[in-house]
């Protein structure tokens, strides 16, 4: 069942924050490698909960196994509002089927519900299956984003 997240997800939600964590290899990357804090990961969720799109996937007899938060802005170069991808992650064990279409077209409702024109979703490069259901949904790309770590 794809839903809204309450408060009572918030350990469940936090679990699958850190493994999504563990799974892009932030824990292990020296080049981006950052401490997982659950602190942050807890006020990441309330944020998104009160003022944004906190959204589960919920699988029977196991739980919230995905997650997907989002947020609505004003877009940088014109006079339009826009959804955002904040962070989406659903368990390997779970992933397949129709559950992340059914989270995806959530996700656009829900960003066409609260007024905005575009949304957008990140995409791994290391992972091009992601990119290929994003342009099935009629997905472009519009954008490469390119990191540097300066510490």
């Amino acid at each position: 069942m794809i839903r809204l997240a309450n408060v009572k997800d918030k350990d469940q939600v936090i679990r699958l924050l850190e493994e999504s964590r563990i799974e892009a290899g932030f824990h292990t990357d020296a080049q981006f490698s950052f401490p997982f804090v659950r602190e942050y990961a807890e006020r990441l969720f309330v944020h998104h909960l009160y003022h944004g799109l906190a959204l589960v996937a919920e699988i029977e007899d196991a739980g919230v196994q995905g997650v997907l938060l989002a947020i609505c802005h004003d877009h940088p170069f014109g006079p339009v509002r826009m959804a955002r991808e904040t962070l989406w992650f659903i368990n390997a064990q779970h992933r397949g089927g129709s559950t992340a279409r059914r989270m995806l077209k959530y996700y656009e409702q829900w960003a066409k519900s609260q007024g905005c024109e575009f949304i957008g979703m990140a995409g791994m490069g290391s992972e091009p299956a992601v990119g290929s259901m994003y342009e099935r949904a009629d997905f472009k790309v519009a954008e490469t984003f390119y990191i540097k770590n300066l510490q």
